[in-house]
């Protein structure tokens, strides 16, 4: 008979497995851990995980290659990806390959518990979708899924091009319905610059919790969307146009929508 736990913690530093282990164990969540991928492969083969979290750099079988394992086997478990190798490539990487978050090392015990709160709420609208895919949920939409034109980071941000040149950018509603809501957000100022994979917004919740988004893209922050300041809930009642985030000058859009997900591909 299959095992059911929580969380299934992947590293090879037993340090890192006796910390996160203990950080979750903290909130409840019954854990299991493995010290290489090649032994998690096998676990996720035989036992249920509601969520896996996952170092990259790690001997033979490596973070993303665990990852392949995890989608090519229908594996509906959310994968949290962390590293101490922290880099751009390894973030957009990770998220376009199937991971719902990147946390890089060091990260505090608050990272990785927003992250996994968020990851189990991602795991019940998954559940959700299947039931209503398959008739035996009402017909009420679950998400809104970002426009065709648009690409996503993962399923947290989203980018769209301008005819200008300068890109918006903002948070996904799917991304909106992991988290309790918005009671304040702390943006950016003119003319900073971001990173595509870093954190670009710090969003506080109800639950008192913060939440980091990544952005999609790196450039240079020309106008930000100071309504969102006094009216945040504009984000959660219209996401994808009055409840845009930043305009950015690109450094390299042309490379770095390449390493994002087309939108349009989310309704073929």
């Amino acid at each position: 008979m299959n095992k059911q736990f929580d969380i299934l913690v992947i590293d090879d530093e037993q340090v890192i497995v006796d910390a996160v282990s203990k950080i979750c164990a903290a909130e409840g969540l019954k854990v299991d851990s493995s010290i290489n991928a090649a032994d998690a492969i096998l676990k996720i083969k035989k036992n249920v995980y509601k969520i896996i979290i996952c170092d990259i750099m790690m001997p033979e079988v490596d973070g993303f290659q665990f990852l392949d394992e995890v989608v090519k086997n229908n594996i509906m478990s959310p994968v949290i990806m962390t590293t101490g190798f922290s880099t751009v490539e390894n973030a957009v990487r990770s998220l376009y390959n199937g991971a719902i978050d990147f946390i890089p090392k060091p990260f505090t015990a608050d990272e990785l518990t927003n992250s996994v709160y968020r990851g189990l709420r991602y795991l019940d609208i998954q559940k959700s979708l299947a039931k209503y895919s398959s008739g035996n949920n009402d017909a009420s939409i679950i998400y809104v899924p970002c426009p065709a034109k648009y690409y996503r980071l993962g399923y947290s941000s989203w980018a769209s091009p301008e005819n200008m040149g300068s890109i918006l950018i903002g948070v996904t509603d799917l991304f909106l319905k992991t988290i309790d809501p918005i009671i304040e957000i702390d943006l950016l100022k003119i003319d900073d610059e971001i990173i595509q994979g870093n954190s670009c917004i710090q969003l506080k919740t109800r639950d008192g919790l913060n939440h980091s988004v990544l952005s999609p893209v790196s450039g240079r922050i020309i106008e930000k969307n100071e309504m969102l300041l006094s009216e945040t809930s504009l984000v959660e009642k219209d996401p994808y146009f009055k409840g845009w985030f930043y305009r950015v000058i690109p450094s390299d859009s042309e490379y770095e929508l390449k390493q994002l997900t087309p939108c349009s591909s989310d309704r073929l």
